[in-house]
């Protein structure tokens, strides 16, 4: 650490005020299972209700001798507040409660540490913090904000806190080149799967709402899976067989919370590319949940944050078997089209309905049959297999070759126009019924 603070231990006291002109407010429970998840034993929940945060120390002075007393009570070495305190209310609770005060983004932040597992994970969740500690470092070092005068005194000419400011900046700046590089890596690895007209399916939803588990009964990865919050953070990837489709990408992602820090979806930027360029989200809800619309709602507003919302969603209501005699089942529009699968991930029952779903909304952009290629149509098989569109061929005694076929069927039109081919022309070994639309290139 770059400045001194009071130590804390694992006895917690939690506050959670209500503001009744709160249109979102953060939910209690939730709360206390982020503390349990980062490893803390709550003592005491402190409630209480204000019409405004108090501008010194967010809560009153009646509301803080009862924390002093609580505090002083159970010998608890910390004080957890489910709200975002300033950097001065933080200082001066501490000053007043002779213990360390955490807020709900330090919360976070600290859970997030707990579980990056990878170096990427790790230098993602250090710029978080990073960025978070450098809004604190005003009166850490009170002992050293002045530089002295005298032979022997004479410092560098800078004051200890433009020392750390100074090297906070450095080690971000450091941690920012590195997460470009991974950027840049990840960018690399969607062009070649585009290239191959690999699909790539997201997982994203609330935390806690089994996408791990989701992940590991689809490609029996061992993805670390807990009921817990945010037991997954490091992205997981791993290449699967669907039918229609063929092989496709999976990816399992971090779980979203209610008022995510921005600096933290700052952070992980590189992480949520995974999902905002999928082909696919997979919205995992957990269906017997009380406050499940309040936490699709969050889960879309942070897709709006990354720029994708306007993505193809399909909703994966899980965990169905907490509820009583519902069998899994897919919910249709209108038109006849997927928009939710009903599902256990840890019962393991409705994958198949998954499955057909995801087929049938890739599937419908997608040709994916066998093309019979005369002799003299040798420059349309070449145009095809630079498109990485030719899963095998297999010439005929009359010289002509059947090519199977898995291209997205906006990119088969567009080589058809390039090559000024007809698609009347095309002859095809089975009947195709997913060609409509030629006035899309015309």
């Amino acid at each position: 650490m770059f400045f001194e603070r009071p130590e804390s231990g694992e006895l917690a006291v939690l506050v959670h005020l209500d503001f009744p002109q709160s249109t979102d407010p953060d939910d209690p429970r939730e709360f206390e299972e982020l503390v349990l998840s980062a490893g803390g034993d709550p003592v005491e929940f402190i409630t209480g209700s204000r019409a405004t945060p108090n501008a010194r120390l967010f809560i009153g002075t009646g509301k803080l001798e009862e924390l002093k007393q609580a505090v002083q009570l159970h010998e608890a070495k910390l004080v957890i507040f489910n709200h975002n305190l300033s950097p001065s209310q933080e200082r001066n609770l501490e000053a007043e409660l002779e213990c360390r005060v955490l807020d709900r983004t330090g919360l976070i932040l600290d859970i997030f540490a707990q579980r990056a597992r990878t170096h990427e994970g790790k230098l993602q969740v250090e710029l978080a913090q990073l960025r978070h500690m450098s809004t604190r470092l005003i009166r850490g070092w009170t002992h050293l904000e002045r530089q002295k005068g005298g032979i022997g005194l004479r410092g560098p000419g800078e004051t200890q806190l433009e020392t750390d400011r100074r090297l906070l900046r450095g080690r971000i700046s450091l941690i920012e080149k590195r997460l470009d590089k991974v950027r840049k890596q990840r960018d690399q690895g969607r062009r070649s799967r585009q290239r191959a007209s690999v699909p790539t399916v997201s997982l994203v939803g609330y935390t806690n709402a089994g996408k791990s588990t989701l992940f590991n009964c689809i490609t029996e990865a061992g993805v670390y899976a807990e009921n817990q919050l945010f037991a997954t953070l490091d992205p997981t990837m791993r290449r699967i067989e669907l039918p229609v489709i063929g092989t496709t990408v999976l990816a399992d992602t971090v779980g979203f919370i209610s008022h995510l820090p921005h600096r933290l979806v700052q952070a992980f930027r590189a992480t949520l590319e995974e999902a905002s360029n999928a082909d696919l989200l997979l919205h995992v809800i957990d269906a017997p949940a009380e406050e499940r619309a309040r936490n699709i709602e969050q889960v879309e507003e942070v897709l709006e944050e990354i720029g994708a919302s306007d993505l193809p969603q399909l909703r994966i209501y899980n965990k169905i078997d907490l509820i009583e005699d519902f069998v899994p089942r897919i919910d249709r529009d209108d038109t006849g089209q997927p928009v939710a699968v009903w599902l256990s991930a840890q019962a393991g029952t409705g994958i198949d309905l998954l499955f057909e779903a995801v087929a049938e909304i890739l599937g419908e952009d997608r040709i994916n049959n066998t093309l019979c290629i005369q002799p003299h149509e040798s420059r349309l098989r070449a145009r095809l297999y630079q498109a990485n569109a030719i899963v095998s061929e297999n010439y005929q005694d009359n010289g002509d070759c059947h090519i199977e076929l898995a291209i997205p069927r906006p990119e088969l039109l567009k080589i058809l126009s390039d090559e000024q081919i007809p698609l009347e022309q095309l002859n095809w070994v089975e009947v195709m019924d997913n060609l409509a639309g030629k006035e899309d290139w015309e």
